[in-house]
């Protein structure tokens, strides 16, 4: 009775099966839909990660390229305080033995004229001396100058112009050449067939340098 009543049951209701196997059908059908979209979706997921990165590294490379630098490398270029601190005492080492070489030099300079200033003094005392020398030596008759004490008297005159051109001390030139105001101090004017007009005709005085400076100007006397 048992299994009539199943086989009646079954017989009665060949749609409820076969909505049940339709039902499995449509959830298998569901199930590969969504993993076949799941699996374009990673895939598409990954292919775009993948373009972000070859654009970011292109980008960094362009940057290195360009002379730019990225945020890491740039706190490696930071400078450190101390070495900041080293260049600061480096340059202010630098701009004190600046200062110190041209307070050198100007130091020499000075005592360069100093010493100058203080030869030409002496020089300028000892002059009329030898003034006197040539003055005497001038007026000494010819008939004399072979005397010993007249011979004396000459040789200390040239050993003191010996002394003077080792210390750089010349004669200026006066007697024929052209009035300088330079090295010439005119005094007077005088007729001469010798000389052109505006040359030095005598010299009265005889005028001295030091180096490249007059310590005296000639006294001279000009052609008009």
């Amino acid at each position: 009775m048992a299994e009539e009543k199943t086989m009646t049951d079954q017989e009665q209701n060949p749609d409820q099966e076969t909505t049940q196997t339709g039902t499995v059908e449509n959830t298998e059908t569901d199930t590969v839909t969504d993993t076949q979209e799941a699996a374009a979706e990673t895939a598409s997921d990954s292919k775009t990660d993948e373009n972000a990165k070859v654009e970011d590294e292109g980008a960094s490379d362009a940057d290195e390229k360009n002379g730019k630098k990225g945020p890491f490398k740039k706190k490696e270029k930071k400078k450190d305080k101390r070495d900041e601190r080293i260049e600061e005492l480096t340059d202010q080492v630098k701009r004190q033995m600046a200062e110190f070489e041209n307070f050198r030099k100007r130091t020499e300079k000075e005592k360069t004229q100093m010493y100058e200033v203080g030869a030409k003094s002496i020089i300028e005392k000892i002059l009329p001396v030898v003034d006197n020398f040539e003055r005497g030596l001038a007026a000494v008759p010819e008939e004399q100058k072979t005397d010993a004490f007249v011979e004396g008297m000459d040789k200390i005159y040239k050993q003191m112009m010996t002394v003077f051109a080792e210390l750089d001390v010349k004669p200026i030139e006066a007697v024929g050449k052209e009035f300088d105001p330079e090295f010439h101090n005119a005094v007077m004017q005088v007729e001469s067939d010798e000389y052109e007009s505006g040359v030095v005709a005598q010299e009265l005085q005889k005028g001295y340098m030091y180096r490249d400076s007059v310590v005296r100007h000639s006294m001279v006397a000009v052609v008009q």
